[in-house]
């Protein structure tokens, strides 16, 4: 595509938690508030975008690690299907959750980094989607879901934000109607969290076999990867498998939400972006206690292998972005992006910089 890499950006550990702040290299902080969270665990590649250091960066999504920092830092995050990007390493056996896309601050560029990442030719997922170039005037039936798969309301300001982007989709001719996502939230909560711990269970096994004998694994990893594959270990290997089989029945159950919807509609996060220090991973898995309750809107589109985005729509009252969240059935990718043109035309933001920038 042209692009020339130049560098490495910042990430929570081995990417496994929704802020980038790390024991090791401390806090990437929010261009817009920099008392505030970058988000995670793409929050180094949306900080340096936001920022205007570059116009596009790489980001990867297993649980919101795209539209979480795009969210938090005012961008357009685009988290693609499962199996519609080229392939950067070997399939999950259970339920492969992660993808590769990227952060940017237009949907022109989104679309182009889509178009040029995609799968071509016979061995291709889907249909390929081909470089969008606006929108499309199909109108689409949205079903809005505002509170978390936990049932918990988000900030007042993120409800607020999340209606007005609704009632824009509405005066764009669009119908919305509300509705209830038909999962049973708590269980995909504990079920996801296990899949999550398993990463994290990968991880200390590998580094288990890299490291001296006898070395203190709390020299080498954060107490949050350490809980969470400590968590995988105690549950055992029959739980995981119980977990991943309800995992896998998520993804019909999303794919029904669509017999009679078009695009699903709901928040990002359940809160503008963080203070730094609230989601603290030095204290291990007790982090969840916040933690699932900010992002338990993202996971969903992971397990069920769908597109999502995340749109910079809104901003608090004191000045921090609010992402809106659209998603669609697998492989649906063109639906989103035409709808996010729409809107980024009826609502621009491009004119919105932070205070912290390279301008």
């Amino acid at each position: 595509a042209g692009l020339v890499p130049f560098g490495k950006s910042t990430t929570p550990e081995f990417g496994l938690t929704a802020t980038t702040e790390t024991l090791l290299a401390g806090a990437t902080r929010n261009p817009w508030n920099v008392a505030h969270s970058s988000g995670g665990s793409s929050g180094g590649a949306a900080v340096a975008v936001a920022a205007r250091v570059v116009p596009v960066a790489h980001a990867s999504d297993g649980g919101g690690s795209i539209r979480i920092p795009a969210s938090c830092n005012g961008l357009v995050g685009l988290k693609p299907s499962r199996g519609r990007s080229v392939l950067a390493g070997r399939p999950d056996p259970g339920v492969d959750i992660s993808v590769n896309g990227c952060v940017s601050r237009s949907v022109r560029d989104t679309a182009a980094w889509l178009a040029a990442t995609e799968q071509t030719g016979d061995s291709a997922t889907f249909t390929p989607v081909g470089a969008i170039a606006g929108a499309s005037t199909e109108r689409r039936r949205i079903m809005l879901d505002i509170p978390n798969a936990l049932g918990n309301e988000p900030d007042a300001e993120v409800r607020a934000a999340v209606e007005a982007a609704a009632e824009l989709c509405r005066s764009l001719g669009h119908t919305v109607i509300e509705r209830r996502a038909p999962i049973d939230g708590p269980q995909f909560s504990a079920d996801f969290i296990l899949l999550w711990a398993n990463g994290a269970l990968e991880v200390v096994n590998l580094v288990r076999g890299m490291a001296p004998a006898g070395a203190d694994l709390s020299q080498l990893l954060e107490p949050l990867t350490l809980e969470l594959a400590a968590h995988a270990e105690a549950q055992g290997q029959a739980a995981l498998m119980a977990a991943i089989g309800r995992l896998q029945a998520v993804q019909a159950q999303y794919a029904a939400m669509f017999s009679d919807a078009d695009i699903y509609l709901t928040p990002v996060l359940a809160k503008p972006p963080v203070e730094l220090g609230q989601i603290d991973g030095s204290k291990g898995m007790a982090v969840f206690e916040t933690l699932s309750d900010y992002v338990g809107y993202t996971p969903l589109q992971n397990v069920a292998g769908a597109p999502a985005i995340s749109l910079p729509l809104a901003w608090s009252q004191s000045g921090l972005p609010i992402g809106i969240h659209f998603s669609a059935p697998a492989g649906e990718e063109r639906r989103l992006l035409e709808l996010a043109y729409e809107l980024e035309e009826a609502q621009p933001w491009a004119a919105r910089v932070p205070g912290v920038n390279a301008g």
